[in-house]
């Protein structure tokens, strides 16, 4: 099929809700992906942040394939090795103490909030059951995610939204302060704010965060969807914080291409969610965990997060240099650009056509390589977006 024919049959026969750029991907391998003209593009996307390992990597590839070749799916009515191998990974890598498996972040958020709800509802009885969100945070597209999410733009068309969540603001703990009332049963952040421009958060703010909710017996929970998985070069971003949360949710980087979600809570809330409380058909499947096993044994490395934090600085180094940059902010490889010339979405359409993937966050540009990319690939892909910008 040709380009026009794929984009004709997508506009007659799938609902309209995403925004494409111009092209049909169809192949790929490493930050390099093909489209169906043979035409080549650099990545600075991974999929918005979930080819970790890049393209076909040979290790996944194999991983995925022999495990396809086994057994596809079980359903959670059984118990499953690879299931409790990622389990146990991620609890040693965090000091967590037990994992749900799911199949997204949304669905690994969904699981923190009745976790702070029903823990809450345990302990205290009903009428604590509010989650407070920070103002321009994005935590899913599901009813409920959404009415977590701190950004007026999503509160709209879907009413009723699911009630109990306020939001205050980013690095102001004196708002944080005035939200926190008897009501309330955990806090829920993005420690880099992602869809809402690669804004980070202060690490003095995260620490009174955590203060406040020790003290409170409110949970702190962090949404790493997006940055966890060795994207800033620690294997969650808490850990380069240095706090210990008591939920943290997971999906995008984990299964390196394929759907899976993790939302992972530490001991005083390992008996919260009982049988029947809580459920997934798809989760944890084994193909999706053959996948997080793999990812899980090549991400976590001194070595490998050493890696991701020399490359995130080259690539912050090397946009600087770049005409039409204002400000580079972010961490690891997740890196946003403010353009001078408040240019963003059009600059990301002309990248496309001149072979590189790059995505967009609000008014800025934001890049998400794949944590494999060489120093060849990041070369070529920074040559395009200098050509772009500079235009």
């Amino acid at each position: 099929m040709t380009f026009e024919e794929i984009k004709n049959d997508e506009q007659q026969y799938m609902m309209h809700t995403y925004g494409r750029f111009q092209t049909a991907l169809v192949s790929g391998k490493g930050a390099v992906a093909k489209g169906v003209d043979g035409k080549e593009y650099i990545d600075f996307t991974s999929g918005i942040g979930v080819n970790s390992l890049g393209y076909c990597d040979d290790g996944w590839v194999k991983a995925v394939s022999d495990q396809a070749a086994a057994i596809q799916h079980i359903s959670n009515l059984y118990y499953s090795p690879l299931q409790t191998e990622v389990a146990k990974k991620l609890c040693e890598l965090t000091g967590f103490d037990k994992v749900f498996l799911c199949n997204s972040g949304a669905e690994a958020n969904e699981c923190a909030i009745k976790t702070a709800r029903k823990y809450s509802f345990d302990k205290y009885g009903q009428g604590r059951q509010k989650i407070i969100t920070l103002v321009n945070s994005f935590h899913g597209r599901t009813v409920t995610t959404l009415a977590a999410t701190g950004q007026d733009v999503f509160h709209n068309y879907f009413f009723p939204f699911t009630d109990g969540f306020e939001f205050a603001a980013a690095n102001d703990i004196d708002d944080l302060k005035a939200h926190i009332k008897d009501d309330v049963c955990a806090v829920f952040v993005e420690l880099i704010q992602g869809e809402g421009g690669v804004m980070p958060l202060d690490k003095s703010y995260v620490e009174a965060i955590q203060t406040i909710c020790n003290e409170k017996d409110i949970l702190f929970m962090v949404d790493e969807v997006q940055t966890g998985i060795s994207r800033t070069g620690d294997f969650y971003c808490y850990q380069g914080y240095g706090v210990k949360p008591d939920v943290v949710t997971s999906a995008k980087g984990l299964g390196g291409g394929l759907p899976i979600g993790a939302c992972l809570c530490s001991e005083k809330l390992a008996d919260v969610m009982s049988a029947g409380t809580h459920g997934t058909t798809f989760g944890g499947n084994p193909i999706a965990c053959a996948a997080a096993k793999e990812v899980l044994s090549r991400v976590t490395t001194p070595e490998f997060l050493a890696e991701v934090r020399a490359k995130g600085e080259y690539i912050r180094a090397e946009l600087e240099k770049i005409g039409n940059v204002k400000e580079v902010r972010g961490r690891g490889m997740m890196i946003g650009i403010v353009t001078e010339k408040d240019n963003a979405k059009a600059v990301a359409a002309q990248c496309v056509e001149n072979g590189l993937l790059i995505l967009t966050a609000k008014d800025l540009l934001r890049l998400l390589p794949p944590l494999t990319i060489t120093y060849d690939e990041i070369n070529k892909g920074l040559g395009i977006l200098k050509k772009v910008m500079e235009a």
